[in-house]
């Protein structure tokens, strides 16, 4: 695993040991931030599901300004610390050990609002993704140009229209999927 583009391109980055993190294969994240293309300037990014980091620090070495990285497990979190120390962007990063649902609320409480979430749940955990996009949305954490991205396994049917957040792309590859999601309009 390494990071693809950018500032950083070819550091190789660590994942953390077992089944429970699946990292994000290099062609997808470099399928991911084609059709991501430009991105937007300057932007505070959230990886909710951090894991190993990869997609965090992707996009801070794409030009990122900040990035916030979220996970529950203290392995995933040291992981994550070791990747953004290894890649010299750690400045650029908030690093939180909290539940999904609980670090939502944190960056409610402190006004926080990303130009780009990922999701990447732990696969079969559909309740947990459901009720992530329900509170994304409910406490208009995405900004208003804002693009959430989720991954998930290929067999999962997300649907196109999520409370305020309206599916505009949909890829696939191999077993897994992609996402992405806006605010309506309307």
């Amino acid at each position: 695993m390494r990071v693809i583009s950018g500032e950083r391109k070819g550091h190789k980055l660590k994942a953390p040991k077992g089944r429970e993190v699946r990292p994000t294969e290099d062609k997808i994240k470099e399928s991911l931030f084609n059709i991501l293309r430009p991105l937007i300037d300057e932007a505070t990014v959230l990886d909710l599901f951090g894991g190993s980091g990869a997609i965090g620090i992707e996009f801070l070495s794409r030009g990122a300004k900040k990035a916030y990285f979220v996970d529950i497990s203290s392995d995933s979190i040291s992981v994550i610390r070791e990747n953004l120390t290894h890649t010299k962007l750690i400045d650029r990063s908030n690093i939180i050990t909290k539940d999904a649902i609980r670090a939502l609320s944190y960056f409610k409480d402190n006004n926080l609002r990303f130009d780009y979430i990922y999701l990447d749940p732990p696969f079969k955990e559909h309740e947990l993704l459901l009720k992530t996009l329900e509170i994304i949305s409910n406490k208009a954490l995405l900004s208003e140009n804002g693009i959430i991205i989720v991954e998930h396994e290929k067999e999962f049917n997300l649907e196109n229209e999520y409370y305020n957040l309206i599916r505009y792309d949909y890829r696939s590859y191999g077993s897994k999927s992609l996402s992405f999601y806006n605010i309506s309009e309307v």
